[in-house]
């Protein structure tokens, strides 16, 4: 029985390590001669598995290192991206960047490169990679469950691992290795009827448990059968994870302090100015990026370290996105702000004593096809997908059709009546894995669905 390879500190062939990333930098410096010279060196490898019809349909492994070269002159910048890394192609892509560089309209806007900075230790990680065969035994798990029931499952595997470099003609160097997997499934009973979906995302392969993703979304698809349609409206809902996941990190990335500034965004101040230090949601929020989750990057693009940034604390914006342009522009400090990394502390309530509490409303399982409709009040479109149920007098009665919503998160998070703990999931609107994200069940009052989707 093989087992998953151990990455960090055992990097595998093909991945750079920090002293190779560094002197692939050196030697992409070598050939500048540019007022000012970056270059972002990504190496990463990717094993994935997908599934179809109860079988694998295709499974593969790929390693890549790409490098981001970027020449300024002045106010003057272009970049080029190559995988070649021998010396006469990483001259040549120099000499492009260049050459772009001269012709490219100047920015007024444009920033000088950072110097050297001062990164905190490397995060300690076990990464496994896991090879086709235990990800086919991964997929059968899945398969066998919704096999054994009558329905059918599709999914996706994927495993990432890479490294980072960022280096710069100033002296700064920095360097990170990260990875994750995913793991997503959809069972579909046979009369197109019924839907269910179970994920999964971790650092390491030893998070994820196929078995659990196969039976959630077994489940969810049996329970899914023939759904009534229920009118269009304003009803208490009770989210799961996932769902609270695809909606909620859309508030701290709508939270720039420019547009706020500028009053295009909902974090704008009548009168003038920003928000922060006012009161925007429920006192029980609080909203964080942190990269002591350890699921974000460690290293901002332009390089500086990552740190913890408290958006909402006790339903008072603490803090908006700066980046350095604004920042400096309006006497703040930029936000080293970690991408891919968000929590939205819990509380102690079950999704099962949720629904106990509810009189009438509507349990669901995920959004997806999620689009903008207004920056001001944050409010988005989408739809209810793989497991919508009507909930009578504290209980699941019957599964109904799936909604299309009008709703603004920021309002969500107005209207809540209660938390539950917070967990990992995987926040993709699709079967991609997506970002990973920690968020809790939530119970919440007057959600606006608008119409009725027959898709199921």
């Amino acid at each position: 029985m093989s087992r998953p390879k151990s990455l960090f500190g055992a990097v595998p062939a093909g991945i750079l390590t920090r002293s190779e990333a560094e002197a692939l930098g050196k030697r992409v410096l070598s050939f500048a001669k540019a007022d000012e010279t970056s270059v972002n060196i990504n190496s990463n490898a990717r094993a994935n598995t997908r599934f179809a019809v109860n079988q694998v349909s295709t499974a593969g492994d790929d390693t890549d290192t790409t490098l981001s070269i970027r020449s300024t002159f002045g106010k003057r910048s272009a970049s080029v991206t190559t995988n070649k890394t021998d010396d006469a192609s990483l001259a040549a892509a120099v000499k492009a960047a260049e050459e772009l560089a001269r012709l490219s309209v100047e920015d007024p806007e444009e920033m000088p490169d950072l110097g050297p900075q001062t990164y905190p230790p490397e995060r300690a990680q076990t990464i496994s990679f896991p090879e086709a065969a235990e990800r086919a035994r991964a997929v059968k798990a899945v398969t066998d469950r919704a096999r054994a029931a009558g329905f059918v499952a599709t999914g996706y595997i994927e495993s990432r691992v890479g490294t980072r470099a960022l280096m710069n003609s100033h002296g700064l160097f920095a360097f990170e290795q990260s990875g994750g997997c995913s793991m997503t499934a959809t069972v579909r009973t046979p009369d197109g009827t019924g839907s269910g979906w179970g994920g999964a995302n971790a650092n390491d392969w030893s998070g994820i448990d196929a078995d659990a993703v196969g039976a959630t979304a077994t489940e969810k698809a049996g329970k899914s059968r023939n759904p009534v349609a229920v009118e269009p409206g304003r009803y208490t809902v009770v989210l799961e994870p996932t769902a609270v996941g695809n909606l909620i990190p859309i508030i701290a990335f709508s939270a720039q302090a420019r547009s706020a500034d500028e009053g295009r965004s909902f974090f704008s101040k009548p009168g003038g100015g920003n928000k922060i230090g006012m009161k925007v949601a429920d006192e029980r929020v609080t909203l964080v990026s942190d990269p002591a989750d350890n699921i974000g990057s460690s290293i901002t693009a332009d390089g500086r370290p990552t740190e913890k940034v408290v958006f909402i604390e006790n339903g008072i914006l603490r803090n908006l996105n700066y980046d350095r342009f604004w920042a400096q522009k309006q006497g703040k400090q930029p936000t080293g702000l970690a991408f891919g990394c968000m929590r939205l502390m819990g509380g102690d309530s079950s999704i099962p004593q949720m629904i106990a509490s509810t009189e009438r409303g509507i349990l669901v399982t995920r959004f997806w096809y999620i689009r903008p409709v207004d920056q001001r009040t944050i409010l988005f479109t989408g739809l209810t997908r793989d497991g919508t149920f009507l909930i009578e007098n504290g209980k699941v009665t019957h599964a109904i059709k799936n909604f299309r919503y009008n709703e603004s998160p920021i309002f969500m998070l107005n209207n809540v009546e209660a938390f539950g703990a917070a967990v990992r999931v995987s926040a993709s609107e699709d079967s991609s894995p997506g970002a990973a994200v920690i968020m809790p069940p939530l119970k919440i009052r007057d959600f606006n669905f608008t119409s009725l989707s027959d898709a199921v």
